[in-house]
């Protein structure tokens, strides 16, 4: 147990990300390149529920290594809360046509201020499908995986339908967290959008959510209405 606390410690994340980096950087002389997006920026709810969510990613670096920050999230207006909130740094490696390999470190925000150890795969699914990844293992050794899926219809040149899929798994319970082994949360929808510009596309939709944990069960569909933006 001791080598699994000190071999995910945040000390020692946080330290080898940065030789993970600095590897990439002296095998790697291409041009840099940024980009941001913000995939959720969006109101969620019912007559019963209503949140602010976000989704946003920003990458700096070349075609084969770059660092990755995602930040993912729901702040509940009635309860004047953060439900759950986290940021991700990472070290991501080209390891295939459109796939990346990626680790790292995340900072759980709500509802436990913890530290985890990130391994995930973000890429381009045949079909088009938009695949995102990770892996969290945090000091107790304790598994937990999140596993998003996109895909984008062009209806016309600018009105696009996004079919959406969100699954967030645990291997055992976790108390200190209220997470249940199995399915925690299972999220399936849709955005309609109209890019006024390309990086620049207002939308509205539907979500239907189940979340499950050691106090509760709850399912709901909401409405949804947000922007997506990026640069």
């Amino acid at each position: 147990m001791n080598i699994v606390k000190a071999l995910f410690s945040a000390r020692n994340l946080w330290v080898c990300l940065g030789l993970f980096c600095s590897v990439a950087t002296a095998h790697d002389s291409s041009m840099i390149f940024n980009h941001f997006k913000a995939d959720r920026l969006e109101y969620e709810g019912n007559q019963d529920l209503h949140l602010f969510k976000w989704d946003v990613q920003n990458w700096t670096g070349t075609d084969e290594n770059k660092l990755w920050l995602k930040s993912e999230g729901d702040y509940s207006a009635d309860q004047n809360i953060f439900g759950r909130a986290d940021l991700q740094v990472l070290y991501s490696r080209n390891i295939d046509t459109f796939w990346d390999f990626q680790i790292g470190a995340r900072r759980a925000i709500e509802p436990e201020r913890t530290f985890d150890a990130v391994i995930g795969f973000q890429g381009l699914a045949p079909y088009f499908i938009e695949v995102d990844s990770a892996m969290f293992i945090n000091e107790k050794g304790n598994v937990l995986g999140r596993l998003t899926l996109g895909y984008e219809m062009l209806l016309t040149q600018r009105l696009i339908l996004q079919p959406r899929v969100e699954v967030n798994v645990a291997a055992e319970d976790i108390k200190n967290r209220g997470v249940k082994a199995g399915i925690t949360e299972f999220e399936a929808g849709f955005r309609l959008r109209y890019e006024i510009a390309r990086e620049f596309a207002p939308y509205v939709g539907m979500d239907y959510v189940e979340e499950e944990s050691l106090r509760e069960h709850q399912h709901s569909l909401r409405g949804v209405v947000g922007v997506r933006v990026w640069y």
